[in-house]
């Protein structure tokens, strides 16, 4: 048997309790080195986790409770950030409207330009990476892209 049909014929059966562990285990980590590889090999003028806080205020303002419970961090390290942040001129504060204690946050145009860059050079790093593999495994990532996000969404 050929070398391409024994993969295809191993693509068609149910995988082993083992090789779904291990499936698992790979993908999760292969995942994990491409975000990261991404997120420090395409430099930025912001941390990854300031990046990250200006995408959340890319819909609209918010309030840093609520950055921060979307991040998933501790208000006093929230604070920490939209400070630099606000040092930085990406983000800007101002008094809520409804309530006088509340701070709302909201992007700068230079903030905007920040995800702009930061998002170019990020899909640059990748589409290098990219241009190295043939039409095949490229049109297998596409299809692989499409089941991923399937499993994201879940």
């Amino acid at each position: 048997m050929s070398s391409s049909r024994a993969t295809t014929d191993a693509r068609r059966r149910p995988l082993t309790r083992d090789e779904k562990d291990e499936l698992t285990s790979d993908l999760r980590i292969a995942c994990m080195v491409i975000a990261r590889r991404v997120r420090f090999e395409s430099t930025s003028e912001v941390a990854p986790h300031q990046y990250s806080v200006l995408l959340r205020l890319k819909d609209g303002p918010r309030t840093p409770r609520e950055v921060a419970d979307i991040e998933r961090v501790s208000a006093p390290s929230m604070s920490r950030t939209v400070a630099s942040l606000v040092e930085l001129g990406l983000v800007e504060r101002s008094d809520d409207p409804d309530d006088g204690r509340q701070v709302i946050l909201s992007l700068t145009d230079a903030g905007r330009q920040v995800i702009r860059e930061t998002r170019r050079r990020r899909d640059q790093w990748l589409a290098v990476r990219l241009e190295k593999l043939d039409d095949a495994e490229q049109a297998l990532l596409r299809e692989a892209t499409a089941l991923l996000e399937k499993v994201a969404a879940e």
